[in-house]
């Protein structure tokens, strides 16, 4: 609960800070050669400064006197720097949060307004004109038509949005093709029976039972990095309720569940967490081992699940590596297809001095002709839906960007980091035998139910 606390003792604080209101400037030429300078400051994570190098030129074109540093952090320090920051009243102007993060960080954060009103810089007889500019920021309705569906569920909180999107991640199949080329395996796994049989295939063993190369990085929860979002994606995809009127039902049968005698969220967890069971015909994973992405780098593995960030961090551990991506597998190919997301979205402090530009920036940064240099230069699927059909042409991102129309994410409540140790102790539980999947999970609800 260490960043609910955080969170609690920075709401004190900032209860004394005076709020600062959107402002209308009206409009009309403004009688002055030039204006003030703004700067923005915009923290980010995974995001190089360099990716946003084109965006920030076509937008002052429009607006230059409004400069835009971007700072890169560390994730492991992220936190901690915008709590501090947002107490002293020093806080950037826009953050990059994590979809799980915006209700635990809702009042610090101003809601996105209808429009926004920016003095702007034209150019008559080649003669700069400075005029306040409105430019109207995209309604509900907008969200719903312009960006794949999780969008809308994931940046509304009651009848307000919080922010807007850069692009949307999702989980995909890493696949090593000399190892597949190896066991005979022509085509990577589209289905998880077709994954069962080629983890067989793959994973090695010594003669004392060790595992010498494994199947796929799957089935434990310290040294998977993204652990709960796979074992979230089998429940999903199992046709598990994962939240209901705001509390988890991963241990639930669904109202409408065809077969009454499944609790799909708890036969998902065991799928996953026998793959770590030395008892069972797909063991191919243990808790020994390096830390998964290592393991695929170092061609330990045939298969890797995560994202598509995780690209450049296996070609900086093994530039030779001769790798190929394809979608998730799926319960069934012909049957509905259910994808996981995991993104991040911009959004503007409450206590930002240019809330207005800032507004103006993020709209520009997010729309079509703001994102598109992004998307190309960090390498990353979009989130809007009329730039799908072209990434799809794109062998790396073409993978990711297929999945975005049927990818969802799901809330975890208020402490994300509370909700994903349950969801770790409750695999660690029944790869160790010391609870049952049933017991696990309910134990596992609970502990998540806490944090909402």
């Amino acid at each position: 609960m260490k960043t609910k606390n955080k969170i609690i003792k920075l709401a004190a604080i900032l209860t004394i800070i005076p709020f600062l209101g959107i402002g209308c400037k009206g409009s009309g030429t403004i009688e002055k050669e030039s204006l003030e300078p703004v700067t923005l400051r915009y923290w980010q994570v995974f995001n190089e400064p360099g990716d946003f190098t084109q965006t920030i030129t076509s937008f002052k074109q429009m607006y230059p006197h409004i400069n835009i540093e971007v700072k890169k952090m560390r994730l492991e320090e992220y936190e901690d720097a915008i709590i501090r920051a947002l107490a002293a009243g020093e806080g950037p102007d826009i953050i990059s949060i994590q979809t799980t993060w915006l209700k635990q960080y809702q009042e610090f954060l101003e809601p996105m307004p209808q429009s926004v009103t920016v003095a702007a810089t034209f150019y008559e007889n080649n003669k700069p004109i400075i005029k306040l500019k409105t430019t109207k920021m995209p309604s509900v309705q907008d969200i719903r038509n312009l960006y794949i569906d999780t969008v809308q569920k994931d940046i509304i909180i009651g009848s307000s949005i919080y922010a807007l999107p850069l692009s949307v991640d999702t989980l995909a199949l890493y696949y090593n093709r000399q190892i597949l080329n190896q066991a005979g395996i022509a085509n990577p796994a589209s289905t998880w029976e077709e994954f069962k049989e080629h983890i067989k295939l793959i994973t090695t063993q010594d003669k004392n039972g060790n595992l010498v190369r494994s199947g796929a990085t799957i089935g434990t929860a310290r040294n998977i990095n993204r652990a709960p979002d796979i074992l979230a994606a089998l429940m999903m995809q199992n046709g598990t309720e994962m939240i209901k009127n705001g509390k988890a039902m991963l241990n639930q049968i669904p109202e409408n569940f065809p077969d009454k005698t499944i609790v799909p969220g708890r036969d998902a967890l065991r799928f996953y967490t026998d793959f770590a069971s030395p008892a069972k015909e797909v063991y191919t994973w243990n808790e020994t081992i390096q830390e998964a992405l290592n393991a695929f780098a170092n061609q330990k593995a045939g298969y890797f699940i995560g994202y598509s960030y995780h690209l450049p961090l296996i070609r900086s551990l093994n530039p030779g590596i001769d790798i190929g991506i394809s979608r998730l597998p799926q319960i069934s190919t012909t049957g509905k297809q259910v994808n996981f997301a995991n993104y991040w979205i911009e959004t503007v402090t409450r206590g930002s001095k240019n809330k207005n530009e800032a507004w103006a920036f993020i709209q520009f940064a997010t729309s079509q002709n703001g994102v598109e240099p992004f998307l190309e230069k960090a390498r990353r699927p979009t989130a809007l839906r009329a730039l799908i059909a072209n990434q799809r042409k794109d062998t790396e991102i073409g993978p990711f960007a297929e999945q975005l129309l049927t990818s969802s994410t799901w809330y975890q409540g208020r402490d994300i980091d509370a909700a994903e140790e349950a969801i770790r102790i409750m695999i660690e539980q029944v790869i160790k035998g010391s609870k049952t999947t049933e017991e696990a999970i309910n134990e596992a609800v609970s502990a998540i139910n806490l944090t909402y």
